[in-house]
Formats: C-alpha cells, sequence, structure tokens
C-alpha cells in the first residue's frame, strides 16, 4: 500500500494531451485533453456511452490511440509503456478476479505479474487487505464474497505496487448504497494522502464539491474544473442534467 511519504513524493499525475479516437466513421472520443495532479480525486462524469470507457481503454492500453499523448507519473505510455503502466493501477468496470482462487491467491498472482520482490509479497498482500478491512477474508474463495468485498478486494490489489495514479472505471456499479459509499470515501482518502485519481462514473452523488471534475460527453469535455465552482447555486444532478440532456 502507498504510504503517505511515498504519495507526497509522487512524481506528475496524469495528463492528457488531443487524445482521439474512432471506431470506424464513429468519433469515441475527440481532442480530449486534461491534467490531474497528485493527491487529486478527479471525477470523470459522463452519461453511458459518453466515451468514459473508451478512456480508459486508452489509459490503459487495451487501446492505442493514433492521435494525442498520455502521460503517467511523467512516463510518456506511447513511448515508455512499461514505466507509464507500472506507474497505474487499475480497477476496471466489469470484474477480473479469479473467483476459483482465494482472496490471497488472486494478490499473489498479481504481485508476480508485477514482478514485486518474493520477500515483499506477503507483507503487501496483508498491508493493503488491512487498508480495506479484509485481511479476515484472506483464505477465503473469491466466489463466496459479496460484491462490496470484491470491489474492495479489487481496490487492495490496485494498490498493491504503489502506483502514483488510480484509475477507477465505474466502481460502484451493481454496489448498494453502503458499499458505494464505504468505496467511494475510502478512495477520496487515497487522494487526500497524496494519491493522483480519476474516477469514472455516471453517479452525481459519488462527486465531491472539492473534487476536480471533468464532464464527458459525445466523447468531448464539456467542461472542467471544481465541482462545487462548476455547480454553483444548483444540485450537481440538476447542473449535469443542464449540461447534457441526461440526468444522473
Amino acid at each position: 500500500m502507498p504510504n503517505a511519504q511515498s504519495l507526497q513524493e509522487a512524481g506528475p499525475g496524469l495528463s492528457v494531451r488531443d487524445l482521439s479516437f474512432h471506431y470506424g466513421a464513429k468519433t469515441a472520443l475527440g481532442a480530449v485533453s486534461f491534467d490531474v495532479a497528485p493527491g487529486t480525486f478527479c471525477a470523470l462524469l459522463g452519461p453511458n456511452g459518453a466515451g468514459k470507457s473508451t478512456l480508459v481503454s486508452l489509459l490503459t492500453r487495451l487501446l492505442v490511440a493514433p492521435q494525442g499523448e498520455i502521460s503517467v507519473a511523467g512516463a510518456n505510455l506511447r513511448r515508455f509503456p512499461r514505466k507509464a503502466l507500472g506507474q497505474l493501477g487499475v480497477v476496471f468496470q466489469q470484474p477480473t478476479l479469479d473467483l476459483s482462487l482465494t482472496v490471497r491467491q488472486n494478490m499473489t498472482y498479481f504481485a508476480a505479474l508485477h514482478g514485486l520482490p518474493r520477500n515483499e509479497v506477503s507483507g503487501r498482500i496483508d498491508a493493503a487487505l488491512d487498508r480495506l478491512n479484509m485481511r479476515e477474508r484472506a483464505e477465503e474463495k473469491v466466489r463466496a464474497l459479496n460484491g462490496g468485498h470484491r470491489r474492495r478486494m479489487e481496490l487492495a490489489r490496485a494498490l498493491l505496487h504503489d502506483p502514483s495514479v488510480l484509475l477507477l472505471d465505474e466502481p460502484t456499479v451493481g454496489l448498494d448504497a453502503a458499499a458505494r459509499q464505504s468505496i467511494t470515501r475510502h478512495v477520496h482518502d487515497l487522494a487526500v494522502q497524496g494519491l493522483c485519481v480519476l474516477w469514472a462514473t455516471h453517479l452525481t452523488d459519488e462527486v465531491h464539491d472539492d473534487d476536480q471534475l471533468l464532464v464527458l460527453h459525445q466523447g468531448r469535455v464539456l467542461a472542467s474544473g471544481q465541482t462545487g465552482d462548476l455547480r454553483g447555486q444548483h444540485a450537481l444532478s440538476d447542473w449535469f442534467l443542464s449540461q447534457t440532456g441526461v440526468s444522473a
């Protein structure tokens, strides 16, 4: 898990410049640019179909953009993909856990993929699970966990290699209200400690007034700034509807 000192010493956060992507004749993203500094919780808010998942795929190199630049913790993703991806922790929208393995086995496998020193793995796993209140479930099969605990485990796994940037794509989809609130609060706390967070969502109640906000609609950034300043005297859900024509 990242400690306060390592987070504060992290390099530049996430930078995106003129990023475009097309599926045939359809524009999924058009000249998207933004920066997220270390210690910032940035909510990428957009309705379904806005281009959020395409952006996440480009940031994680599941897709490669022919146009635009991405920098993760100061490393250019196109020129230094290994270095950039090594600084990125990711929680995808679709679960990526092996249900037949235990929590610890899943995390051990992930640690091996990242090439973490074998003598550090057990301690890192215990620390990560402790942070998410999951230590007592370390030997349980993932299939026995409820949705909230599976998400907590995925978050712990994403932080196992001490990334500088944490990327989450609709991480609370399918969770009950209590689980959603718990995970949202925890990730906000990580940003307070110095982690750079990009949280993609279509739910306005997951966004705080002091969060950085990017509104993505039809593949383009409609608005960017601090949430409280952007929404003004309106409820965020009402302001979002006025910008996109879509309720959230």
